[in-house]
């Protein structure tokens, strides 16, 4: 094996670009109009009460917002694993507890297969409050140089966690809940990056 650093970093890099190519890499697609008429349209939302439709379109964009965000740290950690374990991090890095549940909400939706699935990494079935797990213990000398404090993170991600699951479940936020995620979320993009 070569001890060389300059090797050891772009073999690193080799193996962190296939893995990513071969699980997170996504082609990026724009969302226009004509898609947003066609939606509607599939999903009738013409025929709904006008006044649930409205605060919907509303929470919409805070849906997207946590989703993009939620999305990005699944990456990020990925990513992060990758570089540091390569590709069998899934098993050497992440506690069992975790594993297990996102191994069996996976083999669940694997038996339904008429429907599209969250993804087809074991990430996308982890819940957003176990991308913490996942940081803690021996990963976290990974997440370190990027992340202020755990007790930062977490509290960041539990913030947001509570926000998501009041739109998860048809609820409102207020203007202030609205600025605390804007807040939350460039707090983290200034100091992690996406």
């Amino acid at each position: 094996m070569n001890s060389d650093p300059l090797y050891s970093f772009v073999f690193k890099g080799i193996l962190t670009k296939q893995a990513l190519e071969n699980t997170l890499a996504k082609e990026k697609k724009t969302f226009t109009t004509v898609d947003e008429e066609e939606i509607n349209r599939l999903l009738c939302i013409d025929e709904l009460p006008e006044k649930y439709v409205t605060n919907s379109k509303k929470m919409s964009y805070v849906y997207t917002a946590i989703c993009a965000f939620e999305n990005s740290i699944r990456e990020f950690i990925s990513q992060k694993l990758i570089e540091e374990k390569g590709v069998n991090w899934w098993e050497e890095c992440v506690p069992k507890r975790v594993r297990d549940k996102a191994e069996s909400r996976k083999e669940e939706e694997d038996k339904i297969r008429w429907h599209t699935q969250r993804g087809d990494n074991f990430i996308n079935y982890t819940e957003f409050g176990d991308l913490i797990s996942i940081m803690r213990g021996d990963n976290w000398a990974y997440f370190e140089p990027h992340i202020v404090s755990l007790e930062w993170a977490q509290q960041i991600i539990k913030s947001l966690e509570r926000s998501r699951n009041v739109i998860m479940h048809s609820g409102d936020l207020s203007e202030q809940d609205l600025a605390r995620i804007g807040t939350l979320i460039r707090d983290w993009i200034r100091q992690v990056g996406i």
